[in-house]
């Protein structure tokens, strides 16, 4: 009788919708036309829909010309309802003036992009604009289209692929344009990768920087997908509603999908905004971590259309276990996901990296612990530090790992992560720290420390002293980073470097640390370490220690 009552109900909507498929577990339109409807008995306004269609541009103008045809399937979506395209390409929603209409991308096909390497897979529908703000907002869109098109075009997206990773870039100004620039953009031009995606805290407040960077990501040569970060929003917004103002200009909707190949993406708000303070002092520190009900209803919406074997990658600006986050709200996520058997999620935000595993005593009661990546930094730790000798700042984080990004490689349902440090060779995964030299009588009390920069508790670290000793392993222990501790200290020093002061130094959760052999012969030898990670790949680092 339920499975009858649900086929109805499923039934209804599509007669509402014209014949075009929804979300099948929650009906979304027919609930929305019944909301509808309630309002309009009541005395409310009536309801407004927009429909298009998703369509083969052949010629790639943007436009639907004659002979173009729709394409079935498709899924696209208000920010919360989302529909299927009917055979015809066809689609139909519930609009308000403030919505944002954008087409989940599907796998073997790509929208238009920008100059600037920017997808346009969305239609704003602000009739009236943004409000008034420090920096612009969306300007007035007037009366909506009789016909909102999504144009797509084909493209090979094979099951094996690569994503460049970014966490916040974050440049104040045009001289931290540059930096990223000639540090990390320069050797990733023409890098052989199916997009880029930044994870937020794309700038420093001044958000008329926007042009310049995405001129700057552009010469990458790939598409480019970024999340909103707190540093991107509106701070003179008097609420969260309209924080993300300038991003929507020029990005789109701060919460959206996509799929390529056989991964579907997620890129969620996660950032809160409560407007100024009282004072009207400190503006940067008055948010919080959070999704609230209507993206975690989209989010609900969005994965019922998703096969439960797809690989699903979740990225946000705020670690998920971010103690602002409400545990509702992490919770509701978590049970979103945790039926499916491959799922990701990354974060940024905090500049260190660290892997975080969450269990059953977390709340999360998937089959296996779900993985969640706080990612490196591009701009470390915020351009800090002593300049090197192109006038860049080293920027080391304060977990002891240089700034950087990563690479996500894909193969089907299956990925695997590969750290690159910036300015830096693709060997260079960690520093080992170790005496000099030491006598023999007390090398079984001297230490070695080992930084992993992208190690977690799955990795296995090893070390041995010259070429034929025995591999000895090291055990992860949560300890400030020395070379980190010793740049904090020399701020101090009666002759501090030049450049912007480090932030304060945090517990590593990446480093590794074991004794040497007892009594080992007196020379100078290889100290050798190799650590393999969670994806069973294996990196090799030696130093020179002698022995007295």
């Amino acid at each position: 009788m339920a499975r009858l009552n649900r086929r109805r109900l499923l039934q209804r909507a599509a007669a509402f919708t014209g014949g075009i498929a929804v979300a099948p577990a929650f009906v979304t339109n027919l609930l929305g036309a019944r909301r509808a409807r309630a309002q309009t008995a009541g005395g409310g306004p009536a309801p407004r829909f927009a429909e298009g269609t998703v369509f083969h541009d052949r010629n790639n103008n943007g436009v639907r010309d004659a002979g173009e045809e729709g394409i079935p399937g498709v899924s696209v979506s208000n920010g919360r309802e989302v529909v299927r395209t009917d055979r015809n390409g066809r689609w139909r929603l519930p609009v308000d003036d403030d919505t944002i209409l954008f087409v989940v991308k599907p796998g073997g096909w790509m929208t238009p992009v920008t100059g600037q390497n920017l997808p346009r897979f969305f239609y704003i529908h602000k009739p009236n604009g943004s409000p008034a703000l420090k920096f612009p907002g969306v300007a007035p869109t007037g009366p909506l289209p009789a016909s909102v098109d999504f144009p797509l075009r084909p493209r090979k997206e094979p099951d094996r692929f690569r994503v460049v990773l970014w966490g916040d870039p974050q440049p104040r100004n045009q001289t931290e344009i540059d930096y990223i620039a000639h540090d990390v953009v320069e050797e990733l031009v023409g890098v052989e990768a199916a997009f880029g995606l930044s994870l937020g805290d794309i700038l420093f407040d001044d958000l008329s920087l926007y042009d310049s960077l995405n001129g700057t990501m552009a010469a990458v040569g790939l598409p480019w997908y970024n999340v909103l970060g707190n540093h991107d929003m509106n701070y003179d917004a008097k609420d969260d509603t309209h924080s993300g103002e300038t991003f929507k200009r020029v990005y789109g909707p701060t919460y959206y999908a996509f799929d390529y190949g056989q991964v579907h993406f997620v890129v969620l708000e996660n950032v809160v905004w409560h407007g100024l303070p009282a004072d009207g002092e400190r503006p940067r520190a008055n948010y919080t971590a959070g999704l609230g009900a209507k993206q975690l209803e989209w989010l609900k919406n969005d994965l019922a259309l998703v096969p439960k074997d797809r690989l699903v990658v979740v990225s946000m600006h705020i670690p998920l276990d971010d103690k602002s986050l409400p545990a509702g709200e992490r919770q509701a996520l978590f049970a979103l996901l945790q039926d499916r058997r491959n799922t990701f999620s990354l974060s940024a935000h905090t500049h260190f990296q660290e892997h975080r595993f969450f269990t059953d005593k977390d709340g999360w009661r998937g089959r296996t612990p779900h993985h969640h990546l706080n990612h490196v930094t591009a701009c470390g730790s915020w351009w800090s530090g002593a300049p090197d000798e192109r006038g860049i700042p080293h920027t080391t984080m304060r977990c002891g790992a240089p700034n950087g990004y990563s690479f996500l490689n894909f193969d089907g349902n299956r990925y695997t992560v590969e750290f690159k440090a910036a300015r830096r060779p693709a060997s260079y995964q960690a520093h080992i720290h170790a005496p000099e030299q030491v006598a023999a009588a007390d090398a079984a009390s001297a230490e070695v420390l080992v930084n992993v920069f992208a190690g977690s508790e799955r990795s296995v670290v090893e070390m041995r002293l010259g070429e034929r000793g025995p591999w000895v392993p090291l055990a992860r222990v949560a300890r400030e980073d020395p070379y980190y501790r010793a740049l904090k200290e020399a701020e101090q020093g009666p002759n501090p470097p030049p450049g912007r002061k480090l932030p304060q130094i945090i517990e590593s959760p990446h480093l590794w640390a074991a004794k040497l052999p007892a009594d080992p012969p007196r020379g100078t030898h290889l100290l050798q370490v190799r650590t393999t990670d969670m994806f069973g790949k294996t990196h090799t680092d030696q130093r020179i220690l002698r022995v007295v």
